[in-house]
């Protein structure tokens, strides 16, 4: 049997729910596969400064380093809104992708056919939509300085580099060799620098993948564009802060940010998180959408551990759920019912193994 470790971080408000469930489901992919998962868990955002007066406490930094792979819930608490930098949740979530050198976050959006009627766009500009959203994490107004508040001015600071630019483009262009071989770049090189610094280097990376079409669109256009036709995109990639609200804005396309997984991958071990925030008035009310939670689970075991059947099984588990009826409250129809975390959790898990009695017939 092989053997991985998890470091699970469930993280602040809905993250602990979502990621139960989550976690649930590993164990059945472990049951069905004849794999073994270690589970570890650790505090981070507003939960490690609780208990430790750090959004990323020490012992969780020496765990997730000797994971094979990291489970994040979520980070977030308005009760530390106003809290110094350096105790806020976001800074904890900031210094955990620094310290794994993960340097691009993939974020799929696929239309799945049973939830059609759950996005407020039409359904025939929805069919055959499955975008991929790649975006640098670890440069832009993020992370550059100079930054700060001086009395009644702030200032951010926009910094990219052409090294930074090309790994996570040789990522999206990687990408697209396994889709439709279609390279969409947003930027705003019509008035910012930084960005016609990413256009010529995009451009100059596209060059090593002669098979891939490459396009460049400003910002604005992009964010256009996945509303008005997101069939015609297939992976987008952007800088930090444009990724951060486009991926965002893809969730109307899917119907819910509740049903969206990322990962987040570099040079080491991935970190791998629903994209949803910790939603502090849906915790504890088993409420909360697990589907994000256990579709970054497929994303763990397809990139993080290259298992790409029990990556698939997953995959298929919650469309079977989905197809059959299963809907929590964030994707039900006016009229129809719906379910709690832990209930989409069990018909998942469920599906999980009668997915694999099927195959067996």
């Amino acid at each position: 049997m092989k053997r991985f470790s998890i470091a699970v971080l469930p993280g602040d408000g809905i993250g602990p729910e979502v990621i139960a469930q989550a976690v649930r489901v590993l164990e059945a992919v472990g049951e069905r596969f004849d794999l073994g998962f270690d589970f570890a868990t650790y505090p981070i955002g507003a939960t490690g400064v609780a208990v430790a007066n750090d959004p990323l406490p020490v012992a969780t930094r020496n765990a997730v380093v000797r994971s094979d792979a990291v489970l994040l819930g979520a980070v977030g608490d308005p009760a530390l809104d106003d809290a110094p930098r350096e105790l806020r949740p976001e800074t904890g979530l900031l210094a955990l992708r620094k310290l794994l050198k993960v340097y691009a976050n993939l974020r799929p959006v696929t239309v799945r056919p049973a939830l059609l009627a759950a996005s407020p766009l039409k359904a025939d500009r929805l069919h055959g939509v499955d975008v991929l959203v790649v975006r640098e994490l670890t440069g832009g107004l993020y992370y550059g300085e100079p930054r700060g508040r001086n009395g009644t001015s702030g200032v951010n600071t926009l910094v990219y580099t052409t090294a930074e630019i090309e790994r996570v483009a040789r990522i999206a262009f990687t990408a697209a060799r396994e889709r439709k071989k279609l390279v969409t770049s947003v930027d705003k090189a019509n008035v910012l620098e930084v960005s016609q610094l990413w256009r010529e280097t995009v451009t100059n990376v596209a060059r090593e993948y002669p098979d891939i079409r490459l396009e460049h669109t400003y910002v604005d256009t992009a964010a256009m564009r996945l509303v008005s036709e997101p069939a015609s995109l297939d992976v987008v990639l952007t800088e930090n802060m444009f990724g951060d609200i486009l991926s965002d804005e893809a969730a109307v396309l899917a119907g819910s940010l509740g049903l969206l997984p990322s990962a987040s991958l570099g040079s080491g071990r991935g970190l791998f998180e629903p994209v949803h925030g910790s939603a502090p008035p849906l915790a504890g009310r088993d409420i909360a959408n697990p589907i994000g939670a256990i579709a970054t689970v497929a994303l763990l075991l397809r990139h993080g551990l290259r298992l790409a059947e029990p990556a698939d099984a997953v995959d298929e588990a919650i469309g079977a759920a989905l197809d059959a009826g299963a809907r929590t409250r964030d994707i039900a129809l006016p009229g129809e019912a719906s379910i709690g975390t832990v209930d989409m959790g069990d018909r998942i898990v469920e599906y999980v193994f009668s997915e694999a009695l099927e195959g067996l017939a």
